[in-house]
C-alpha cells in the first residue's frame, strides 16, 4: 500500500494508461479523482474502482480548458482535503506528416497535449505545496525522444512535455515538489488500435511494428501505471526532472 491515503488526480483515465493507472493508485491504497472528458467511460472507471471498496471519484475534464482543470483540482481539494499526486496522462493522436497537418489539427493536439499538461501543472502544484509536497508524473511518449513523420505534432507536443517537466522539477523541487516523465513507447490501448487500424492490413502491420522491439511486443497500459505508481511513491524520493523511458527498447537501436 504504498500509495496509502495519497490524494491522486489521474487525467484520461477513462481508458488505456490513464484508467490502469487510476485501478492500480485505488489498490495501493491512493483516493483517486478519475478525470476525463467523457462523462459515460470516466463515471464507469470510477464506479470500477468503488465497487472494489476503494476510493475515487468522477470529475469531467478537458484539460484543454483552464476553468475545467482549476475545477479539477478544487474537487480534489474539496472531496479529499489536499492533493498529493498528479498524473499528466490525457491526450490526443492524429495521424498526419508535418506537410499534411492543418492549423486546426495542430492547435488541438498542442491544446490537450503539451497546454493540458501546462494547466495541471499550474493549478495542481500550489495545492501539493499547501499539502506539504507532492508529485508530479507527467506521460510524455517515446516519440518525445525520436521522430515518426506520420505524427509530427504529436511528436512536438510530448518533446515539450520533457522541457516542461524539467523546468517544473527545478522550479519546484524546493518547495517540496518532485515531477518526473514517462516516456512509454507503443501500448495496447484504443489509440495504439486506432493506428494499427490506419494501415492496408492492420494485423500485418501490428505484427511488423512488433518486430521493431526487443521484447517483440507492446506494453500493456497496467506495465506503465506501475512505473508511475513507482514515482508517485517515496520509494522514487530522490527522483526529480527524470525522463524515465518505457520502450521495450524500441529507441536502444539505430537499425
Amino acid at each position: 500500500m504504498q500509495l496509502e491515503n495519497r490524494v491522486a488526480i489521474v487525467t484520461g483515465a477513462a481508458s488505456g494508461i490513464g484508467r490502469a493507472t487510476a485501478r492500480l493508485f485505488a489498490e495501493q491504497g491512493a483516493r483517486v479523482i478519475v478525470a476525463d472528458w467523457n462523462e459515460a467511460k470516466g463515471a464507469e472507471a470510477a464506479a470500477e474502482i468503488q465497487g472494489r471498496g476503494q476510493e475515487a471519484s468522477f470529475c469531467p475534464a478537458d484539460v484543454s480548458n483552464e476553468q475545467d482543470v482549476k475545477a479539477m483540482v478544487k474537487t480534489a481539494v474539496e472531496r479529499f482535503g489536499r492533493l498529493d499526486i498528479l498524473v499528466n496522462n490525457a491526450a490526443v493522436q492524429i495521424l498526419c506528416t508535418l506537410v499534411e497537418t492543418t492549423e486546426e489539427q495542430w492547435d488541438r493536439i498542442q491544446n490537450v497535449n503539451l497546454k493540458g499538461v501546462f494547466f495541471g501543472c499550474k493549478h495542481a502544484i500550489p495545492a501539493m505545496i499547501h499539502s506539504g509536497g507532492g508529485v508530479v508524473v507527467n506521460i510524455s511518449s517515446a516519440l518525445g525522444l525520436v521522430g515518426d513523420p506520420g505524427l509530427a505534432a504529436y511528436g512536438a507536443a510530448k518533446g515539450g512535455i520533457l522541457a516542461l517537466t524539467k523546468a517544473a522539477a527545478i522550479g519546484y523541487g524546493p518547495q517540496g515538489v518532485r515531477v518526473n516523465c514517462i516516456c512509454p513507447g507503443d501500448v495496447n490501448t484504443a489509440l495504439v488500435q486506432e493506428y494499427f487500424d490506419k494501415a492496408e492490413n492492420p494485423e500485418e502491420f501490428r505484427r511488423e511494428v512488433y518486430s521493431k522491439y526487443a521484447l517483440r511486443r507492446i506494453a500493456e497500459p497496467r506495465e506503465v501505471a506501475q512505473v508511475a505508481a513507482f514515482l508517485a511513491s517515496s520509494a522514487s524520493s530522490f527522483m526529480t526532472g527524470s525522463v524515465v523511458v518505457v520502450d521495450g527498447g524500441l529507441t536502444s537501436k539505430c537499425y
